[in-house]
Parts: C-alpha cells; sequence; structure tokens
C-alpha cells in the first residue's frame, strides 16, 4: 500500500521524500507502478532537456553551468546524471555529484544519479520515472545528462523535450558521428571547448553534414553553438536555443505530438517489461531448463522450445 503522506511530501517539495520516492521506482518492487500513477496527475508541466555526448565532451560542465543560468531565472532544476552500469558489479561510477558541489547545495537543485542497467542508449528506464517524480514535485527544468556512447538505440530523444549533442574537436570525424546517430537525435549541438585547434574544421565539417541532410520549409534545423563550458562561454547562447526550440515546436504544433510519440513508445516498453516479467515465471524457466538438452543435441530447434514455452504461457493466462 503506498504512503499517502509521502506523497503530500513530495508535492510540498520535500527533498528527502522527493529521494525516497526515487528509490523506490529503482527498486522496481510491487509498489513502483502504484506511486508512479499516484503522482502522473501532477506531471507535465516540467521541460526536459537531454545533453549527451562522447564521454569528455563536458556534458557535466554545460549542465552546471546551465543550471546556474536558469537558477539566476529562479527556476527549480532537477537533474538526473546517467553514469555507466559496470558489466562487472551492476555498480555505476555516480561522479557527477562529486562534480556539481557547487550547485548540489542548492534548495533550487536536485541531483541523482542514477545508472544505466544496461539500456543501449545510456539511459535507464528508470531514470524517466524518476523525472516523473521531479515533474510531480514541481521542478520547471529536468536535465538528463547522459553517458553518450553512441549506440543505435538513443534512448535521451525518447525522454526529452529538446536534446542536446556536446561535441569537441578531438570528437573525431563527424561522419562518424552521423553513423553513431548522434546527428539524428540532435536538435542542436555544442562544440565545446571550441578554444581547442581544430574547433573551426570540426565546425566547418558539421555544418557541412547538416546542409546536406534533406530540411523541408517548415522543419527544425539543428545549429550548432560554439562554447567553453568551463570558462562559461556559450552558456547563455544554450539557453537561448533551448527557447528558440520550445518556441518552434509549441508554434508548429509539435510539442504535444512529440510527446505523445515518447507516450507511447514508454507504454510498449511498459507493457513488454510487464510481460516478460510474467512470461519468465518458475514454470517457464524450468520448463526451458528441462528443454535445453534436446536443444544441444539437435533434437529440436531453439525455435520449437520459445513456442511451446509461449503456448504454455497462453494456457496459464
Amino acid at each position: 500500500m503506498i504512503n499517502i503522506n509521502l506523497i503530500d511530501k513530495i508535492y510540498k517539495e520535500d527533498r528527502r521524500s522527493i529521494a525516497r520516492a526515487i528509490s523506490i521506482v529503482e527498486s522496481n518492487n510491487s509498489l513502483t507502478s502504484e506511486y508512479l500513477k499516484e503522482i502522473y496527475k501532477k506531471v507535465g508541466n516540467a521541460y526536459r532537456i537531454g545533453i549527451t555526448g562522447p564521454p569528455g565532451s563536458g556534458k557535466s560542465t554545460i549542465t552546471n553551468q546551465l543550471t546556474k543560468y536558469f537558477r539566476k531565472q529562479n527556476k527549480k532544476v532537477g537533474i538526473i546524471a546517467v553514469d555507466p552500469t559496470s558489466p562487472f558489479t551492476g555498480g555505476a561510477l555516480l561522479g557527477d555529484r562529486v562534480r556539481m558541489t557547487d550547485i548540489g547545495m542548492d534548495s533550487g537543485v536536485f541531483i541523482r544519479s542514477m545508472a544505466t542497467r544496461g539500456s543501449l542508449g545510456g539511459l535507464s528506464k528508470k531514470a524517466i520515472d524518476a523525472a516523473d517524480v521531479l515533474d510531480a514535485a514541481g521542478f520547471d527544468l529536468i536535465i538528463f545528462e547522459t553517458v553518450g556512447v553512441g549506440q543505435s538505440e538513443l534512448d535521451i530523444a525518447q525522454a526529452a523535450d529538446t536534446t542536446i549533442v556536446v561535441l569537441v574537436p578531438e570528437s573525431g570525424d563527424s561522419v562518424q558521428a552521423m553513423k553513431a546517430g548522434l546527428m539524428e537525435i540532435a536538435d542542436f549541438f555544442v562544440l565545446n571547448k571550441s578554444d581547442r585547434p581544430g574547433s573551426q574544421q570540426a565546425y566547418t565539417a558539421l555544418q557541412t553534414i547538416l546542409m546536406i541532410k534533406d530540411h523541408d520549409e517548415d522543419s527544425w534545423l539543428p545549429n550548432i553553438i560554439k562554447g567553453v563550458a568551463s570558462e562559461n562561454k556559450g552558456i547563455d547562447e544554450i539557453a537561448d536555443e533551448i527557447d528558440r526550440h520550445k518556441k518552434f515546436m509549441k508554434d508548429k504544433e509539435l510539442f504535444n505530438s512529440k510527446r505523445g510519440k515518447q507516450a507511447k513508445i514508454r507504454i510498449k516498453e511498459i507493457v513488454e517489461h510487464k510481460l516478460k516479467d510474467e512470461l519468465w515465471s518458475e514454470t517457464s524457466e524450468n520448463s526451458l531448463n528441462l528443454s535445453l538438452q534436446k536443444v544441444i543435441l539437435g533434437n529440436l530447434s531453439p525455435y520449437h522450445i520459445a513456442e511451446e514455452i509461449i503456448e504454455e504461457f497462453k494456457n496459464r493466462i
């Protein structure tokens, strides 16, 4: 049974209650969905920003500086910093709170580090649930900062209203970035550490690729912003570009349709996850173990066993 007192405290922006609720969400126990269903009536007001890019591109520094910028506007900021999960221990590095100590003490900022839990795009599904908790708690902006490992399925675009891809002159050939899928999901680019050699060449290469891509008159054309986040250069421009993209989405009536598409993907994933949990009950596991030897000896195809397990599952429901 959910704790209504905890829900009330979340709405009153009690930090310990927010942290507790996110822990419940992360634990993925039987209460998780109950809490998320209860708070959802308060969800939807926060603007969600995704910051991704190769490791070492300065994503945490940009997140830090952007948060300071938004706090000067008296906006409350929730940060979900998604760190890589160790394939051996399942633990995460969780170093972002160490790097963000100067904003971590601000009462208008809430920082939570989370593990990727094997998510290909570097964004844990639980990070999106945690964002709902921060949204319900009244935060104006939620920033996802991800590992940006460049795999084919970058989850960040499915969670954010505006996605920022951070690159540096040393990121390598811009074509490689395009192959990694980063070119496809960026609402705009930040060429960070642009005081380094090769900055102009990287900028020109990015610009060339963007100009080649097909764009009609009514579509959004990603911009490239040069910055040196460690010196707070380019942060105002990044914030302005976020506002410009938000205004474009609202003016073109694309904002709600984008959120609708994201909700559809999320619902499908929730259904698949719940079905997977139901399917792999003790009965299915036992059936699989008993059949493995037949597969190894070549007597039965893995497809045959899979179909048998699905039939058993259908008979149970």
